[in-house]
């Protein structure tokens, strides 16, 4: 490689890895916990679930609870299990009839539990682990904002992982072999992002790709909808598969008595290993009613098996179907495919860890990418304003991203103490005690205190969630266990693991730090 070309691919990762450094950061480590997203929710509510997409509820049952407090007749309904927990996502579309009661002229949407059949808004269910699984693409900031910065912050990850792989090609094989601790303070930071970089490359190529098209693919799209759908957004929606056909009502009721439980019953006979995670009743109670079921197989099944299938109501027979072992389009397999490596709930609970494990270990390539900066500009030719302003940012960076660590763990402990925990109480418990801790870190100057500081007190508060879980609720790490509650335990031993960890390096830092003194 020429030096010109090497010069310019080594700038291009450094500025891309720099500018968006603070974000990544917030990203993969929100997004590692994400990977749990389901468990802390059940966890937080001290509910407990089959690990499965699968409606395993009386749907009718959640369908005549919804009938008594909704006027439904003529209507659209869905049922749709967005997540693993014991709520159910409701959506009731306006009513067609123009002629109509005034209340079913606009749409609804709810969750219903589906044990005890109590409604709540988006509000009144929110939690800590949505919160997390929201904040790794920056949904608190006004849409579509929040998206959009994810989204290309996401895109220019993808331009330095591409750069800083054409930038260590020739010496990739034989750094990776290279540690060298003892070394001075560049070669340390230079080996260790090399060497992890490399470990966690598949695993961060992945979600930059996925994360950008998840993110920005409407920017994305925008063109091709202009230009080869003449800008008709409905067709080009359908054709991607996320469209629903059209059945009008002929508004006279339907006499027979319809159990959606039954056709779910015959499709899951139908096709075995058949998960069904969305019920969508067209024109409910209309002569003109049909049910659709959509799901996928079994994961242990097929990786890419989405299928669905319409029922008439009035008549039970099938009207249309897609068979999810034999029909697959180009484009939901893709669809579906990037979903799916995204939220890497096909491989059970050892891929999710080892998920949440690479994303610690790209926030730890993060941070030594940042120290390889500020190490190398720290230097006795570069002017002592500028050296001091380069340590100034580093220290603010470095204020920012640590401090999630023990702000996560103690809002782990918060939501179990004020339970339930509202929206608001999660957003102003993290967000300001987020700005607190980066405060405190930001007036010390001191990238060792800040290091430290957030290691120990992160270990802390993780040892203390599954001490406070006990305590709250009495689902210590053994009761749990015994009775099955099983997302409380794999919580609980999460934060465990974690704090453990935190103290062994800590511990480690520190025996460092009194040898370098001696020395």
């Amino acid at each position: 490689m020429k030096n010109r070309t090497y010069n310019i691919l080594f700038h291009t990762h450094t500025v891309s890895g720099i500018v968006i450094s603070v974000a990544l950061y917030v990203i993969f480590f929100a997004g590692s916990f994400s990977f749990f997203r389901d468990e802390i929710v059940n966890w937080e509510r001290n509910q407990t679930v089959e690990i499965t997409d699968d409606m395993q509820f009386n749907v009718d049952a959640v369908l005549d609870t919804i009938t008594k407090t909704h006027n439904l007749y003529g209507r659209d309904i869905e049922l749709k299990k967005y997540f693993r927990e014991q709520q159910v996502g409701v959506s009731i579309a306006a009513s067609k009839d123009s002629l109509a009661p005034e209340e079913t002229k606009s749409a609804q949407f709810f969750y219903i539990d589906t044990k005890n059949f109590k409604e709540n808004t988006y509000l009144e269910s929110y939690s800590l682990g949505e919160f997390l699984y929201r904040l790794h693409f920056f949904a608190q900031i006004p849409y579509p904002m929040g998206y959009y910065l994810s989204g290309f912050v996401a895109l220019f990850f993808l331009f330095a992982i591409i750069t800083g792989v054409l930038v260590h090609w020739k010496k990739i094989v034989s750094n990776f072999y290279v540690f060298r601790p003892l070394e001075k303070l560049k070669t340390m930071w230079t080996d260790a992002h090399t060497t992890l970089g490399m470990l966690g490359l598949p695993f961060q190529f992945v979600y930059a790709v996925t994360g950008a098209f998840f993110m920005i693919k409407l920017l994305l799209v925008a063109p091709n909808v202009l230009i080869m759908y003449d800008g008709d957004q409905a067709k080009f929606y359908e054709d991607l598969g996320y469209a629903h056909p059209n059945y009008q009502p002929v508004y006279k009721k339907l006499v027979a008595d319809v159990s959606v439980a039954n056709y779910m019953e015959q499709t899951q006979k139908k096709w075995k290993d058949f998960e069904i995670f969305e019920v969508h009743i067209f024109n409910y109670g209309d002569e003109n009613m049909h049910v659709l079921l959509n799901g996928h197989l079994a994961y242990t099944a097929s990786f890419n098996g989405m299928g669905e299938v319409i029922y008439k109501a009035k008549t039970g027979e099938i009207v249309s179907e897609k068979n999810p072992i034999t029909e697959q389009s180009y484009v939901e397999a893709v669809k579906n495919i990037l979903y799916r490596i995204h939220y890497g709930d096909y491989g059970g609970l050892a891929l999710k860890l080892l998920s949440m494990l690479l994303g610690f270990v790209t926030c730890f390539v993060i941070i030594s990418g940042v120290m390889i900066w500020l190490v190398a500009r720290d230097k006795k030719n570069i002017p002592e304003k500028k050296r001091r302003f380069n340590e100034r940012v580093v220290q603010i960076y470095l204020a920012i991203c640590l401090s999630m660590f023990p702000i996560t763990a103690l809002s782990f402990i918060a939501v179990k103490l004020v339970e339930p925990a509202s929206q608001s109480f999660i957003y102003n418990f993290y967000f300001i005690g987020w700005l607190a801790l980066t405060l405190v870190f930001v007036f010390k100057k001191d990238n060792a205190f800040t290091n430290k500081t957030s290691l120990l007190l992160g270990s802390l508060f993780g040892l203390l969630v599954p001490v406070c879980n006990g305590v709250v609720t009495g689902n210590w790490l053994w009761v749990s266990i015994k009775n099955g509650y099983t997302q409380s335990f794999i919580v609980d031993v999460m934060w465990l693991l974690i704090a453990i960890f935190g103290f062994l390096v800590f511990y480690k830092m520190n025996k460092n730090a009194k040898k370098q003194k001696r020395n």
